[in-house]
């Protein structure tokens, strides 16, 4: 867009001149405002906004604002005032190219005209350098340019150049301006700071506390420290009167070499550059030091500890990858940019730097964003790339962004890459925590102190090496049920990198694959009792069994079966199960006939249940039989009874319905041998339910599906539960009981929402919808029909009674809604989330019996 000229005015001493001139100040506000906007009007300008006694003013051209701005001090100057007073209105003008949106006008450009009026004094007209260098030729008369040199305006990171207007016959003298000129050894950033506004507003309060002397900026390496300490130290300047200072150490390594950069950092002279004259020095002053860089320093923490002891008025921001330890000290963990935003906006700005008409796709940046974990260095060495590659380039490339180096010819060479700034943390650990960190590789998504003392420590007690990473900034420690221990994604493969490197890590990849298996054994037991706790666990450890799953399926098999074996019931309940019936399928292939176990039968008893949930049935048999074969010649008893409950479900979906019959029945028989009231039992219980069902039979059924259910309370498995009831709430519906069926299913929804099982949620949801079409709520039954289908569609797992559910849906329906209407409401559920809407069928039950009125399409 076009450039324009903002104005920002407001009245020097507002309060003090209301104290003075009581229910007067409201004449001199209105006379402020009346001749103020008539000026305005005049120079073109148009009002953005007022506040009190200030003004937003936007002109087309910079001569204009002067103008109008030059001309409003002659009548503010020449009007009488109430009771003989002088209003006096500081002006400020910058010219820029700012944002629109809604009318308003936004971004920097805005901000930084609003800072150049802060600057200016009552009575005087202050411009950006921008400003003054486009109306030096075309001032107005009676008015000059006077330079008043570079200032460096609140929160704008680089200095400004201003300039005041002298308007002659006007006041022309006044003070400097109000901008922050303290003595100041500060870097100037060459780019603002994004995403850190609660940080700096927390560090801000804590720098603001009169009894915190020291605050460490804590974090991994490139996160940021340094750029916000300077910016926090910025903020905090006007509190110190002797002025804030940085100290750059990434190079010392002793006390002595810090001791002279502190000195050196503040000019003072060689002869007081010992500990004890420099630190006589600091008493006698109050200021604010910034010490960057300290984790390589040996006896930093003595250092700082002097001269908080020795001179009480100074202050110490201090950025290092690993706290101080000290008594006195304040952290402040810095961590990578949200990389959904400011990491974005990061991005942008440093790729726009190098190619100005570079258009984002955002999304692919966002991307690009997380791959490098929101870490501000990373982004800053990537972003540059974009002058020579696409984003979709540069996409397919960061999967190695550890080695993407600086184009800077001055960064630090701790910084030319990612691996130089992970290796620098790295090589200041001991050879005892260098291993733990390298084993810690093997886990992926994290783990708990169980898992890394089995796996990863020579201890017993991983407490001492946690804590030393964890002070190093290298994982992350996150305090739960139980604690957990991760990387950055970009830390994680440097540790795995290193980790290849030696003789170990075939043997950690076989004792973590060991180790899930046994965890994924022991919380498919605890799903019956505990479901939640299980599924919980399950979703945080996800990582970690996939991990082990990938491993033993090409190097271990049978480590790869007996995971297969343990965790076959959990893609059901996420919702993966393609990805869970891609890992069955490969390692029984790698298999072969070299296998011959109980886990082997287990692992084709997972593929079995999988298949069958994906509507292929002939498959599903051919693999309960397999299964079913194998675990008789084991004299598996157990296995027998699971691999029979597979089996009479496949050949009940195959059509073979007395075959169904006859095998689950032997099935029941075979377990109430083993006296033993578990799920297998109750499942047993529920499948035969469903083939009595079909047969006719539905008071035998319904007495199944009770008993299935009273096992299942006595054992405590919610999710199983949920399963038979809806079944009965089911076979209630299709016997005529509506109403009981109706009560039972409603009854169930705020269980199934809880356990969030997909498979679950969709077989309830087809229930639901069966009773609400025997209801008339036709509209109701055809958006959770549509919900159902694009939610089968979605995770793979389709509705092989979709055509004879539909056209019984439709025909229970037939005398209250026309077919069109039918398939509009049903394709206008497909939009919808099915939990959303059997989350307001409860509310309907709670609102006593609520006409269920979605409306129709597209209200």
């Amino acid at each position: 867009m076009d450039a324009v000229s903002m104005v920002f005015t407001d009245i020097e001493g507002s309060t003090v001149l209301l104290r003075r001139l009581g229910d007067s100040y409201l004449e001199a506000l209105e006379g402020h405002r009346r001749i103020l906007r008539a000026v305005w009007r005049e120079y073109d300008g148009i009002e953005q906004g007022t506040e009190g006694d200030s003004f937003f003013v936007v002109f087309p051209t910079a001569a204009g604002a002067v103008g109008a701005t030059v001309e409003g001090q002659r009548r503010l100057a020449g009007h009488e005032w109430p009771g003989g007073e002088r209003l006096r209105v500081r002006m400020g003008i910058h010219t820029g190219t700012p944002g629109i949106s809604d009318g308003d006008y936004w971004g920097m450009d805005v901000h930084r005209a609003a800072r150049v009026a802060a600057a200016a004094h009552g009575g005087q007209v202050i411009l950006s350098a921008t400003t003054g260098e486009l109306i030096r030729q075309a001032l107005p008369d009676g008015a000059v340019l006077r330079d008043l040199g570079t200032h460096h305006l609140k929160d704008i990171p680089e200095p400004e150049r201003l300039f005041q207007v002298t308007v002659l016959g006007l006041e022309e003298e006044f003070p400097p301006p109000r901008t922050l000129g303290t003595a100041t050894s500060l870097p100037v950033p060459a780019t603002a700071l994004l995403g850190r506004e609660a940080d700096l507003v927390r560090l801000g309060e804590l720098v603001r506390q009169p009894d915190v002397r020291l605050v460490s900026l804590v974090g991994p390496g490139g996160a940021g420290k340094t750029r916000l300490g300077i910016a926090v130290a910025a903020g905090a300047i006007k509190q110190f009167p002797g002025g804030a200072y940085f100290v750059p150490l990434a190079d010392a390594v002793s006390e002595e070499v810090m001791w002279s950069s502190i000195a050196e950092g503040l000019d003072v002279p060689p002869r007081e550059r010992t500990p004890a004259r420099l630190t006589a020095y600091l008493a006698q002053r109050t200021l604010l030091l910034v010490l960057d860089n300290l984790e390589q320093v040996d006896g930093a923490d003595r250092v700082v500890a002097q001269i908080l002891d020795r001179a009480p008025q100074v202050k110490v921001v201090a950025t290092s990858r690993r706290p101080l330890g000290l008594v006195a000290e304040r952290q402040h963990l810095v961590m990578p940019l949200d990389p959904g935003s400011a990491a974005v906006e990061l991005f942008v700005q440093r790729a726009t730097a190098v190619q100005p008409d570079f258009s984002p796709d955002l999304a692919i940046v966002r991307e690009i964003c997380e791959r490098l974990d929101g870490l501000p260095l990373a982004i800053e060495l990537c972003a540059p790339r974009i002058r020579v590659l696409s984003l979709e380039e540069l996409l397919d490339r960061i999967d190695d962004p550890l080695d993407i180096a600086s184009t800077s010819r001055v960064t630090p060479d701790r910084h030319r890459t990612l691996r130089d700034t992970i290796a620098w943390s790295y090589d200041l650990l001991s050879p005892e925590h260098q291993r733990v960190f390298r084993r810690l590789a093997v886990f992926s998504g994290g783990a708990d102190l169980a898992a890394i003392t089995a796996i990863a420590t020579d201890s017993a007690d991983p407490l001492d090496a946690v804590a030393e990473l964890h002070d190093a900034n290298l994982i992350t420690v996150t305090q739960g049920a139980p604690t957990r221990v991760a990387f950055l994604q970009t830390i994680a493969q440097y540790a795995g990198e290193k980790l290849a490197a030696t003789d170990e890590s075939e043997a950690l990849c076989a004792a973590h694959a060991a180790y899930y298996a046994d965890l994924g054994a022991g919380l498919r037991g605890l799903r019956e009792s505990r479901h939640g706790t299980a599924l919980e666990r399950v979703e945080t450890e996800l990582g970690n069994f996939r991990a082990a799953l990938s491993w033993a399926t090409t190097a271990d098999v049978a480590q790869g079966i007996r995971l297969c074996a343990a965790l076959s019931w959990l893609w059901i309940l996420t919702g993966d199960v393609p990805e869970g019936r891609r890992w069955h399928e490969d390692v029984l292939a790698r298999a072969g006939t070299a296998y011959r176990s109980a886990d082997l039968a287990a692992c084709r008893r997972g593929l079995s249940n999988l298949l069958l949930v994906q509507g292929e049935v002939q498959r599903a048999l051919s693999e309960a039989s397999k299964a079913l074969e194998l675990s008789r010649s084991l004299d598996d008893r157990a296995g027998v009874v699971w691999a029979m409950s597979l089996v009479g479900t496949a050949q009940r979906h195959h059509g073979e319905l007395d075959a169904a019959r006859q095998t689950l029945t032997e099935g029941l028989e075979l377990h109430r041998q083993l006296n033993d009231d578990n799920g297998r039992l109750a499942r047993l219980l529920g499948n035969l339910a469903g083939i009595e069902e079909e047969l006719g039979r539905h008071d035998r059924a319904e007495a199944l599906l009770r008993e299935s259910l009273a096992v299942l309370n006595k054992i405590g498995d919610a999710h199983e539960s949920a399963i038979q009831g809806q079944n009965l709430a089911y076979l209630l519906a299709q016997t005529g009981r509506v109403e009981e069926a109706d009560t039972l299913a409603r009854g169930l929804i705020p269980t199934v929402l809880s356990l969030g099982s997909p498979s679950l949620t969709m077989a309830f949801s087809n229930t639901m919808m069966t009773i609400l079409a025997r209801q008339g709520d036709a509209v109701a039954a055809a958006r959770l029909f549509g919900a159902e289908e694009a939610m089968g569609e979605r995770l793979a797992i389709p509705n092989p009674y979709l055509a004879e559910e539909l056209d019984e849906a439709s025909g229970l329906v037939a005398a209250v809604i026309n077919p069109e209407d039918w398939q509009a409401h049903r394709r206008y559920g497909r939009a919808e989330r099915v939990e959303d809407l059997l989350a307001r069928l409860t509310i309907a039950a709670e609102g006593a019996k609520e006409s269920y009125d979605l409306g129709r399409p597209g209200g």
